[in-house]
């Protein structure tokens, strides 16, 4: 588990490239058959790539969280950017399909994940954990890959059309903190999430997917007077802090994965940012 301190916007003022880096893009979160983890302060949250190429794998506990298992004190939420697959929750196996969903709530202690059709056109699965401290347990709950409450926004005209899938939030599947979903560009727009916002409430992260080996995300971050930005690849995540607006353009179409914790799960309780602000 690699882990991340908090930062202040103060700080990043002064970072440069390789620091930005270093601090708030997650690189090389999935790898065959093992459980690669990275912990940020912020929120506590904590990040799992797990791609069972060869062999199903079960999710460790891991040193740094201090705890008898991984989901003893925590929640989380699974969704499969790979090929087919199946999460198994203390004996009961879900059929976790690319682009679907599997909240798992605190208290499941063996968790085993495992791909259905490793050698297949679509590849391994590759799951996505998106973990959070919780104070009570909820069910394990599936949703498949068109399931949740589907959000059409943006415009054409804007380069911003896109489809926004809410499935872990407080008018789905319940969680204690954990807010999740996917946005998927349609063809021609390429900016996600603008006009920018922050949320001085939430930390939230972005894992870009479906990005092609040829094309870079460049998202923005940092104060909205005060922005930087990170050259993103294919299934690369980027933590935003609270303070930080969390935007980005492709040279190409993609998709991400947002997931949020903090101090509550209003999806909406956001400050904008026009672009005509941001500097």
């Amino acid at each position: 588990m690699d882990l991340r301190y908090a930062t202040s916007p103060e700080h990043v003022r002064g970072m440069d490239t390789e620091e930005l880096r270093r601090r708030f893009l997650v690189q090389d979160l999935f790898a065959d058959d093992e459980a690669r983890a990275v912990q940020t302060h912020h929120d506590r949250v904590v990040l799992v790539g797990v791609v069972p190429a060869t062999r199903p794998v079960s999710l460790p506990t891991f040193a740094e969280l201090r705890s008898a298992h991984f989901f003893e004190r925590r929640e989380a939420g699974v969704v499969n950017v790979g090929g087919p697959g199946t999460v198994t929750v203390d004996g009961e196996t879900h059929t976790v399909d690319r682009g679907a969903f599997l909240y798992v709530g605190r208290g499941a202690r063996d968790v085993v994940l495992a791909s259905t059709e490793p050698t297949g056109s679509d590849g391994p699965a590759a799951f996505y954990l998106f973990s959070a401290p919780a104070h009570t347990s909820y069910p394990t709950t599936l949703v498949g890959p068109d399931g949740g409450t589907v959000r059409e926004l943006g415009d054409a005209l804007t380069s911003n059309r896109r489809t926004l899938r809410q499935v872990i939030h407080e008018g789905g599947v319940r969680s204690c903190q954990v807010v999740m979903g996917m946005t998927t560009l349609h063809p021609g727009s390429m900016w996600n999430t603008m006009p920018a916002h922050t949320h001085d409430r939430r930390t939230e992260v972005y894992l870009y997917v479906d990005v092609p080996d040829d094309a870079r995300v460049v998202h923005l971050l940092g104060e909205p007077a005060e922005t930087r930005h990170l050259l993103v690849a294919n299934r690369e995540a980027v933590v935003s802090p609270s303070w930080s607006v969390h935007s980005g353009v492709g040279t190409a179409s993609y998709a991400f994965v947002w997931a949020m914790a903090g101090e509550n799960q209003s999806f909406d309780d956001m400050d904008g940012h026009p672009i005509t602000d941001l500097r």
